[in-house]
């Protein structure tokens, strides 16, 4: 029977993450969607589920679903012992900017709650937003995890796949108008994304110019973190401003930009613009039939994966997957 290539880069991952006693957070545990894939997780013995909400509600919807908790591990915020102490730890990642009251009434909501127990090392990442937005998933994550040094801000790739072909895009999620330093740290931070998923990393830094063929704001901006770019990372493969053409069609890249170091193979793509990226994500899904994984997002300290509100279950076990294995 022939294998889907995508199922297959998914086993290779399971494959990759089994074995590492990795424990992963879930802070929307009673969620039908979430709890399904935490069994499977837990069932696969992949890693553990780390669930967080009430306790019985958590209990009362596993039996009704009929899976079982035991190779899961359930926080209540209402009845956690180390609370105490969690508000201390989370009163000093916030600097002083919370009282001790606010703090107990802020992490009883289980995205921080769930947050901190990644901070605490209590667990290795968190996978959140089937519920929730995107602010509710990212904005723990920045106020107690924080950036890598030398990360200004975070960002969110996708995985395109197809057949045997596997690309990286971003930043389709997080940033809306990134400057040159910003461009530059998300072409880096792809590249590790993209390595992953056994992608070699030959980036892209896109616009509506190629190698000067207009010249304004804009271009420029893409030109200068190219620059960036490699004073960062003088080995990675990387080069624009490209137009997507001359990055992806070899022949176009002959004309259009010769001296390339891509020659029209790029893999990742980096775009210009939150309205590019989303848009440009967006047709290749839906227009190209490429399946997009992700947001996948970049740059923290640990991984914190945002889930859309429409994920299914497939959805939420995938990007376990992936966080797990950011966390490796």
């Amino acid at each position: 029977m022939k294998v889907d290539p995508v199922e297959d880069l998914f086993n290779e991952l399971r494959t990759k993450v089994s074995g590492w006693d990795r424990k992963i957070v879930f802070p929307e545990a009673t969620d039908s969607r979430i709890l399904s894939a935490a069994g499977r997780l837990a069932n696969d013995d992949v890693l553990t589920p780390v669930l967080v909400g009430n306790m019985d509600e958590i209990q009362d919807r596993a039996r009704a679903m009929e899976i079982s908790l035991e190779k899961m591990e359930i926080y209540d915020p209402n009845i956690y012992v180390g609370m105490d102490e969690m508000i201390q730890a989370f009163i000093e990642q916030r600097e002083g900017k919370v009282t001790v009251g606010e703090a107990a009434e802020i992490l009883l909501e289980p995205n921080y709650f769930g947050t901190m127990l990644v901070f605490l090392d209590k667990a290795n990442g968190l996978v959140s937003g089937a519920a929730h937005s995107t602010a509710d998933t990212v904005r723990p994550a920045l106020q107690i995890i924080k950036m890598k040094e030398g990360v200004g801000k975070t960002s969110g790739a996708f995985l395109m796949a197809k057949g045997e072909d596997k690309f990286v895009f971003a930043d389709c999620a997080i940033n809306i108008a990134p400057d040159s330093q910003d461009l530059a740290e998300i072409a880096i931070e792809s590249a590790k994304t993209a390595r992953m998923f056994d992608i070699e990393p030959r980036v892209a830094m896109l616009s509506f110019s190629t190698k000067g063929s207009a010249v304004s704001e804009e271009t420029e901006r893409v030109s200068d973190s190219v620059q960036i770019a490699r004073e960062i990372d003088p080995d990675l493969v990387l080069d624009g401003e490209l137009q997507f053409d001359a990055a992806f069609v070899p022949a176009v890249a002959q004309k259009k930009a010769p001296e390339s170091d891509l020659q029209g193979n790029a893999n990742i793509f980096v775009f210009p613009s939150l309205e590019a990226g989303n848009i440009g994500y967006k047709i290749a899904q839906r227009l190209g039939g490429y399946e997009a994984v992700g947001p996948i997002l970049q740059g923290l300290n640990a991984p914190v994966n945002d889930l859309s509100r429409g994920c299914s279950e497939e959805d939420v076990y995938r990007l376990a997957l992936i966080t797990a294995m950011q966390s490796i």
